[in-house]
């Protein structure tokens, strides 16, 4: 039985059969027995009662148990009836049958049939009850995972536009329009810092009256996401301890997550109720996830900028520059410096989103974060190449090198890659030395520069690395691939940095021809000369040579 009693209605006229019924056979076993002498007044005990059971004896005065049970169906009222027949009444009983009585008991009545006939009502009622119990607990968890289902669908939704999305300000909108959905909230909105002035400055907004909207852009207090700015922890409030702040206007409960990097606060996403009710656990991880993407977009957006500020400053220079100059030591170390800072900086944010143990990121997040970092990782490269161009020009010391030796060397070293990439590399080395005389580790950057380009073009195919002496007796050395090959117009270009050279097959090359410039500069410099020759869909081979040993 339950632990509250079950409760039994007894609609009996005779005192002595009530008394036997409710005092010597239901009460000793905990039932509550409420007992009605007529008819008329068990439809209105029935629905104020509510009993599990009645019993109901079919010679009623005035309405007969029959009537009763015609009656609480036309209410309505689902209740296990048990009906008293005395002996001769066996027409009657069939018929009470009929209007759905579900039990019968025979006069003279013992006690052990009364408890024995209420205990198998009780088993249906109690099996009914846990049925709709079941059911319910049941919608309530498909309603609870269709809304997580919405919930994670969002959060997947908007891990795909911080990779796709470009323009900062749709992004952050949709960011707080997911935030304002998941935490099942009313209104929300985003703070940022911009820059280093410590100032929170409202960046996009959800359901905030017209007067806040038009401070879009502006610094703006909303009088209690400083105390987060200041602590760094997520916080929930809700009810009086709201009333404090002047944001109460706009609800009665408010949660606030902090948007970090570096484990410093740079921003913060607030949503609110206008109901007095608090947010859950679940809506503060589910917005600390969403912080977390504000967190990558802001990563995202600085290594955007860094990498079109650098390429602008190398287009400059590439339009306002001769030959000569375009690759002056002082200009290419001032590009190169200013890119050192916000790749330190994101390269320290990436880490601290993968590594650290209390990062929200699910699978999704993560790939996002090593995309950019890839992206970084192309970067450092053009730091490094710039790095190089601005030491091409330094007083370098020149020592006589077999270049068939160098040719052994990179092409052992290379083979890795080649395999990576599924291209067969050989080589071609002259049987005899081919000496140049050259700077050995600017040499090298020629020929990694020249194998690496023609190995990322060739996947599936063939690379070749030759050393002989032409036909003049100069040193030579040649690198043929058998990718998609570059047409005569652009042929010229390839050697220009970040210029984008589109294929045959309409696809732009990969990389950022800074290897090709910078071996290009590296020859030119050691009195050289390096070309290429190809043809669409045919390949291509660069060759340089160098100056006659005398």
């Amino acid at each position: 039985m339950s632990t509250s009693p079950e409760k039994i209605l007894l609609v009996e006229g005779d005192p002595e059969v009530s008394d036997l019924i409710a005092r010597q056979a239901l009460q000793p076993m905990g039932f509550k027995v409420k007992v009605i002498s007529e008819g008329p007044q068990a439809i209105q005990a029935a629905i104020q009662f509510a009993p599990e059971v009645m019993i109901v004896n079919l010679n009623l005065p005035g309405l007969s148990g029959k009537d009763l049970l015609v009656a609480l169906t036309s209410q309505g009222i689902k209740i296990p009836v048990i009906v008293i027949a005395e002996k001769g009444m066996e027409r009657d009983v069939i018929q009470a049958f009929r209007l759905g009585a579900s039990d019968y008991l025979g006069w003279p009545i013992r006690e052990a049939e009364v408890v024995s006939a209420v205990e198998r009502a009780l088993t249906q009622v109690r099996a009914r009850k846990e049925r709709e119990q079941l059911a319910r607990k049941l919608k309530s968890t498909n309603q609870e995972l269709e809304n997580r289902i919405r919930e994670l669908t969002t959060i997947f939704s908007i891990g795909k536009a911080v990779t796709s999305i470009n323009d900062p300000q749709k992004l952050f909108e949709k960011i707080i329009e997911g935030a304002v959905y998941v935490a099942r909230a009313d209104k929300g909105w985003l703070l940022l810092k911009n820059g280093n002035d410590n100032v929170f400055r409202l960046k996009a907004q959800k359901n905030l009256p017209k007067s806040i909207v038009s401070q879009l852009g502006k610094a703006w207090d909303d009088g209690i996401s400083s105390l987060v700015g200041l602590s760094g922890e997520t916080l929930t409030i809700y009810g009086d301890p709201l009333k404090r702040f002047k944001v109460a206007r706009l609800g009665q409960s408010a949660l606030v997550v902090p948007v970090k990097a570096h484990k410093e606060v740079v921003g913060l996403m607030v949503v609110m109720r206008e109901a007095a009710k608090p947010f859950s656990s679940g809506n503060q991880t589910l917005l600390e996830a969403l912080a977390d993407y504000v967190s990558i977009s802001l990563i995202n957006l600085s290594l955007f900028q860094a990498v079109e500020a650098q390429g602008r400053a190398i287009h400059k220079v590439s339009g306002n520059s001769s030959d000569t100059d375009i690759y002056s030591n002082e200009v290419l170390f001032n590009i190169n410096k200013s890119l050192q800072s916000p790749l330190v900086l994101i390269s320290q944010e990436i880490d601290l989103l993968l590594e650290e143990k209390e990062t929200r990121l699910d699978s999704k997040s993560q790939k996002s974060v090593l995309n950019i970092r890839a992206h970084l990782e192309s970067v450092a490269e053009i730091s490094k190449a710039l790095q190089q161009f601005a030491k091409i020009h330094e007083p370098k010391d020149y020592v006589m090198l077999n270049l068939v030796d160098i040719g052994k060397q990179v092409v052992n070293r290379f083979q890795p890659l080649a395999q990576k990439n599924k291209v067969k590399l050989k080589s071609d080395l002259s049987a005899k030395p081919v000496f140049a005389s050259a700077h050995q580790g600017d040499l090298v950057l020629v020929f990694e520069a020249l194998l690496t380009n023609a190995i990322r073009v060739s996947a599936n195919g063939k690379v070749k690395l030759r050393v002989d002496i032409d036909k003049q007796g100069r040193p030579r050395v040649i690198v043929s691939d058998t990718g998609p090959g570059i047409d005569p117009a652009d042929q010229d270009k390839i050697f220009i940095p970040f210029y984008p050279v589109t294929s045959e097959t309409g696809n732009t090359a990969s990389g950022f021809g800074i290897g090709l410039a910078l071996a290009r500069e590296i020859v030119k410099n050691h009195n050289g000369s390096l070309r290429i020759k190809s043809q669409p869909k045919k390949g291509a081979s660069f060759f340089f040579t160098l100056p006659i040993v005398k």
